[in-house]
């Protein structure tokens, strides 16, 4: 490399760095004039903004004193309406005081009044209590004068003639006691007689032997007579397998192709039947065969029990029943009273007092519970002994029933209180489906009775001219003689009848007696 080129080299560096220091001083100038641009604008800025924010302030503080103004006399006004209220209340209220003093004041005066009229009756009855004195000393002196005069009369002291007038009483008293007497021996005699016939009748029902045909004996249809001799069998021994197993009588006698079957209990007489009926269609009987088919025939029944004390159920509409009553249930199907099917009575009662807690707006499903089970104790009573009222009771309690449900059960005939509003309600609809037209039995002899009794028991009342039991013995009427019946006397004569029929007669559902005074004046013009 020569001089040349080197000294070249060296100069281009040089003037480099020349160059980059007057670059480098120009660009301080530079950056320090844009700062002080920058602070300038900056400043102005600043400047501008805080004259802004005084301006913004001064009208901020002009409405907020505006609002503050507004709000001062919107209060000063709500200050003074309520001011104005306040004065009305106050001067209503001394209005009412006022008229309150005037009212005090006129009491006042009334009670002076009356004081001064007390004061003065005092007076009065002090002169007349004095002239009442008075008077009975007279009285006392006239009755000794008067009393010394009938004794020389009589012949008699005061002694003598008290004596004789207890001797008197005490032998009018012995008679009319001994006529009492025999008036009760006589009414205890005809009560004890009622109460006797009572006590049978419901004896009878309960053990249902003496029943009449359709309700004890069930008749099973043979194919042909001959198979008779079969049910018999050698000696009769087929038969008497039959009635051991099943605990019903088979009566055969010379009815053609037919076979009775008797029992008092229908759960067995279904059972024998639907034995019956498969030993004659299998053609085996024997009392091996037999024994077989009639367990078979009475789990079949049980079952049926069963699902008719479901069905019953649902159909009702009432769940959560215990499958022990949920049974009983189902053997009110075979059990009547008076004629009258216990599980279709129940049903009825049931959607009655349903509608009846409905309408109300009662508990319509504790209505329809306790309605459903208030004949359950009647397919247990010829089997164990207490009430159907006691034994549903006690199966309703065993069973975790509700206490509303049992006291349903319980009152339904009165032998203990009401405890709810739906035990009223299954009461009243007992009584409407027992006692609508065709729903029981009963006996001819037994209804003539109770009209006659009806009559009888109106007929006896003094001033009552005649008697009629209408509308099957649901109603009497009574004919009054209005000149020995008043009106007052109507309701009274009424109520007696009504509260006598209820004590001495037996009837279902209700009867409803009607008093009638009839004046009838007649004059001819001539």
């Amino acid at each position: 490399m020569t001089l040349t080129t080197i000294a070249l080299i060296a100069g281009g560096l040089f003037a480099s760095a020349i160059m980059w220091v007057v670059g480098k001083k120009q660009g301080v100038t530079a950056e320090r004039e844009a700062r002080n641009a920058a602070r300038e604008s900056a400043e102005q800025m600043a400047k501008r903004i805080v004259s802004e924010a005084e301006r913004d302030a001064d009208a901020l503080k002009k409405q907020a004193v505006l609002a503050g103004k507004e709000d001062v006399m919107r209060a000063r006004e709500e200050w003074e309406a309520e001011a104005r209220h306040r004065r009305g209340e106050i001067e209503i209220e001394e209005k009412r005081l006022m008229d309150r003093e005037v009212q005090l004041d006129k009491k006042v005066e009334l009670l002076e009044v009356r004081d001064r009229d007390l004061g003065r009756r005092a007076s009065d009855l002090g002169r007349k209590e004095k002239g009442v004195e008075e008077r009975q000393a007279e009285l006392d002196k006239l009755v000794a004068d008067e009393r010394r005069r009938l004794e020389q009369v009589a012949g008699l002291s005061a002694q003598e003639a008290k004596a004789e007038l207890i001797r008197r009483m005490e032998e009018e008293a012995q008679a009319d006691a001994a006529s009492r007497i025999r008036e009760i021996r006589e009414s205890a005699k005809r009560n004890a007689e009622r109460e006797a016939k009572k006590i049978v009748a419901l004896a009878v029902q309960r053990i249902a032997a003496e029943h009449t045909s359709e309700i004890t004996q069930t008749a099973v249809a043979l194919p042909k007579d001959e198979i008779k001799g079969r049910i018999i069998g050698r000696e009769g021994r087929n038969i008497r397998a039959f009635e051991l197993a099943t605990g019903v009588d088979v009566i055969i006698d010379d009815t053609p192709d037919t076979v009775v079957i008797s029992c008092f209990d229908p759960v067995r007489r279904e059972t024998a039947r639907l034995a019956l009926a498969r030993l004659i269609e299998d053609g085996r009987i024997h009392p091996g065969r037999i024994e077989e088919v009639v367990e078979k025939s009475r789990k079949e029944v049980e079952a049926g029990i069963i699902e008719t004390g479901e069905r019953a159920a649902y159909d009702v509409g009432i769940h959560g029943l215990h499958p022990e009553l949920i049974k009983l249930v189902g053997r009110m199907k075979w059990r009547t009273s008076y004629g009258q099917n216990i599980l279709e009575h129940s049903k009825e009662v049931a959607y009655l007092a349903g509608i009846m807690a409905s309408e109300l707006g009662l508990d319509v499903q504790l209505a329809k519970r306790g309605a459903l089970l208030h004949d359950l104790g009647k397919v247990m009573t010829h089997e164990h002994e207490g009430t159907h009222v006691q034994l549903g009771v006690e199966m309703a309690t065993k069973y975790g029933e509700n206490p509303f449900v049992v006291n349903c059960i319980a009152a339904h005939h009165d032998d203990v209180p009401h405890e709810s509003e739906e035990s009223v309600l299954v009461q009243a609809a007992d009584a409407i489906s027992g006692s609508r037209p065709g729903a029981r039995r009963e006996a001819f002899e037994t209804y003539v009775k109770r009209l006659e009794g009806l009559e009888k028991i109106a007929a006896s009342y003094r001033g009552v001219d005649r008697v009629f039991a209408i509308q099957a013995g649901r109603e009497v009427r009574v004919i009054v003689n209005p000149e020995d019946v008043d009106d007052l006397r109507m309701q009274s004569l009424t109520d007696e009848i009504a509260r006598r029929v209820e004590a001495e007669l037996q009837y279902p559902g209700q009867i409803k007696v009607v008093a009638i005074r009839e004046k009838r004046t007649v004059d001819i013009a001539r």
